[in-house]
């Protein structure tokens, strides 16, 4: 009997979460033990759509501000994330799940085409869907990617898997005495500037009411414990 709260989920990995402790570039020791944590929520019945970041590879615009034009620099970083969204796709098929790459740029040779009712087909079929390429479009973060597709494929809830284990007050690698709340609105993280996500991100999620739970994913077991409705991290709710 499944003892998850959630029947379907979308989980946000960061890019930087995937390159573990090497700082950039993919930790194959990180991206197994994640793997290992998806199949025990797929076994106790929990449709996973997942949606990966590129920072480990490209940030369109931290590394290419002032050098290259931003829109190329973006897509530059959407090519990032379709080289993870690869690599955790053949892992997860090394943990016996059975997994679709559909890409928000089509590239057919290795991935299909973002379409939200296949993506919503293969969930229903017990199928784990990476999604690559943020929006497909520049100017939007992969944070905006992970909120847009929640709502497209109705999950419940957005699994916010970052490198740091929930909303502060403050930047905790800068102030010791930062506080970590335990629920947030998404307007009180626009109107105190916290950096968590971008904007865009938070008003889409808050417009469509859409709750995120952020968490560290340091410990991957983290992902389950959120999926059963343990507490963990900040749950972000709409003030709507």
């Amino acid at each position: 009997m499944s003892t998850a709260k959630y029947k379907r989920v979308l989980i946000k990995i960061s890019g930087e979460a995937l390159a573990g402790g090497k700082g950039s570039g993919l930790d194959f020791e990180v991206l197994s033990r994640l793997s290992g944590v998806i199949k025990k929520c797929v076994d106790i019945g929990v449709q996973v759509g997942i949606v990966v970041g590129g920072g480990n590879i490209w940030r369109g615009v931290k590394d290419g501000a002032g050098k290259i034009d931003r829109a190329r620099s973006d897509h530059m970083g959407m090519l990032g994330t379709a080289i993870n969204a690869l690599a955790l796709a053949d892992v997860l098929e090394q943990h016996d799940l059975d997994v679709r790459v559909q890409t928000a740029i089509e590239m057919s040779a290795f991935a299909e085409p973002y379409i939200r009712l296949k993506a919503i087909s293969h969930l229903n079929k017990g199928r784990v869907v990476v999604f690559g390429c943020g929006t497909g479009s520049p100017y939007m973060s992969t944070d905006t990617a992970a909120v847009l597709r929640a709502v497209e494929i109705n999950a419940e809830i957005i699994l916010f898997a970052k490198n740091i284990d929930g909303v502060y007050d403050s930047d905790p690698a800068k102030n010791p005495e930062a506080k970590r709340y335990d629920r947030i609105t998404f307007d009180e993280i626009l109107e105190k500037h916290l950096g968590v996500m971008d904007s865009t991100a938070a008003s889409m999620a808050n417009d469509n009411n859409m709750p995120m739970l952020v968490f560290g994913v340091k410990t991957p077991e983290t992902i389950l414990e959120a999926i059963k409705g343990e507490k963990v991290g900040t749950l972000v709710v709409s003030s709507r």
